[in-house]
């Protein structure tokens, strides 16, 4: 780093922005992706049963039109950063908008099963887009002082996006009589709940042509007076503009445009820092967080849960997911992310281990013995409570500041699809997992939790005060 760098960097380090109301409307607008993201994911949990009736399927079947939405994700965050370093942050955003809400109406009017399953592709390709496009965003975007809390608006967003599906289905089966494939609008009740998607997509939309384009990128293509406007606004004209846009200019020299070829390196095939990034995103998803988003509804009926209280219970979950999204969002910048991370592995494995505990006893009547379904269910939220409050808020924050500028873009869609393609083993393989045995299931989430510890301890770098010019 040059002089110039450095003798600007207190001053970007330390920046408050005369409007933090803009820059958190900013942070904000950018993190519908990933409402976007939480709602797809939780809306199709009040669909499953209704699918596997109308086209008369079985588990496997099932699991695979619920996941490949997966596939769509994996691609779109794949490609994603290439297409943002070559026309902008903010296109990227509305290509999402427009390809989500044409997968929400084609989700709803399906004329055969393989027609659902292939408008889910295209609904996933826009998420995956979103998941890279909005934690980079925002990191680009957020003065360093409030990076973290602003970074965990991406997380913040989905849990919301969850909660508010679980809503949404509930008082639409409540519309219905309670019958998922009741009419409704001339529709059955679990095609207006894939429909109401097109709401949150068009106001992404909308919202894209409202916030302004990234600093770094306008630089990247010479508009310097746009940029250092937006350094403005979102740092504070306090700070040297000049010199912070020739710090921001002088990392961005000493690159070039990331490609996948710049993650090769080292003795496994990717450079070791893109392999923690990989790691964290597999670790997220193979605890089994999505299962209690994609398959609560399922999961509970399957224990002898009536249907319209699993509905209730698939919500409170999702409160809690809330909350514990709130205690991060707190934290992150107190504490740090590793310290986090750390805290919810201990408390998943706890969760994890009493759920598997409790399902491994023997169904009555149908139902798990009360002693043990109260323990499931009070587990069940802990889990959730633990994973919201640590790695459902810190992988999109690390994944966001913790690559090298040269690599940035390419790096965070490959741990990005990474996490998708993890998602989809997840949620493809829950269904026959849980006819084959459901405690044995829940120990593999555990070990996983478990196995998330030291792999944190050696591997992951604090990233918490850090400029992104620092990293790597």
């Amino acid at each position: 780093m040059t002089s110039t760098a450095q003798a600007s960097e207190p001053g970007a380090r330390t920046a408050h922005p005369d409007h933090l109301g803009h820059v958190i409307f900013i942070a904000a607008a950018a993190a519908m992706g990933g409402f976007l993201f939480g709602y797809d994911s939780s809306v199709i949990n009040g669909a499953v049963e209704a699918i596997r009736d109308r086209y008369d399927i079985g588990s496997a079947a099932l699991a695979q039109v619920i996941a490949i939405a997966l596939i769509g994700c994996a691609i779109g965050a794949a490609t994603a950063g290439r297409i943002a370093d070559r026309i902008g942050r903010i296109r990227c955003m509305q290509i999402s908008a427009v390809l989500f809400t044409v997968s929400a109406v084609g989700s709803a009017l399906p004329f055969a099963l393989y027609d659902l399953a292939f408008w889910r592709i295209v609904g996933g390709f826009a998420i995956g887009m979103a998941s890279v496009i909005g934690p980079a965003y925002i990191a680009e975007v957020a003065p360093p002082a409030y990076r973290g809390r602003l970074g965990s608006f991406q997380q913040a967003a989905i849990v919301i996006g969850i909660a508010i599906s679980q809503l949404v289905n509930w008082g639409l089966l409540n519309a219905a009589g309670g019958d998922q494939r009741g009419k409704l609008m001339g529709l059955e009740a679990w095609q207006v709940m894939l429909g109401v998607m097109v709401i949150p997509a068009v106001l992404y939309g909308l919202l894209s042509f409202a916030i302004p384009e990234s600093p770094r990128f306008l630089i990247s293509v010479g508009k310097h007076e746009r940029a250092r406007e937006i350094l403005a606004e979102v740092e504070g004209d306090k700070i040297d503009l000049n010199a912070r846009v020739a710090e921001i200019e002088h990392a961005m020299k000493s690159e070039h445009k990331s490609t996948f070829k710049d993650l090769l390196g080292g003795s496994f095939f990717f450079k070791p820092i893109v392999w923690v990034g990989i790691g964290l995103s597999v670790f997220q998803q193979f605890v089994g967080i999505n299962v209690a988003f994609y398959y609560s509804s399922t999961l509970w009926q399957s224990v002898g849960v009536d249907p319209t209280d699993s509905f209730f219970y698939s919500f409170t979950t999702s409160i809690i997911n809330i909350v514990g999204t709130v205690i991060a969002m707190i934290f992150v910048d107190r504490v740090g992310r590793r310290p986090l991370a750390l805290i919810g592995s201990v408390g998943m494995v706890i969760g994890l281990a009493l759920e598997a505990w409790a399902f491994s006893f023997d169904l009555v009547d149908g139902k798990l013995p009360a002693a043990q379904g109260w323990t499931a269910l009070i587990a069940a939220h802990v889990f959730v409570l633990f994973f919201a409050l640590s790695w459902g808020v810190v992988v999109w924050v690390f994944l966001g500041e913790m690559f090298p500028n040269r690599i940035r873009a390419a790096a965070l869609g490959v741990a990005a699809s990474a996490q998708w393609i993890a998602n989809w083993a997840i949620t493809a393989s829950f269904p026959s997992l849980a006819d084959w045995n459901l405690s044995a299931t829940y120990v593999i989430y555990t070990v996983f939790a478990a196995l998330s510890i030291p792999f944190v301890l050696k591997y992951v770098k604090e990233t918490k005060g850090k400029k992104l010019e620092e990293m790597g």
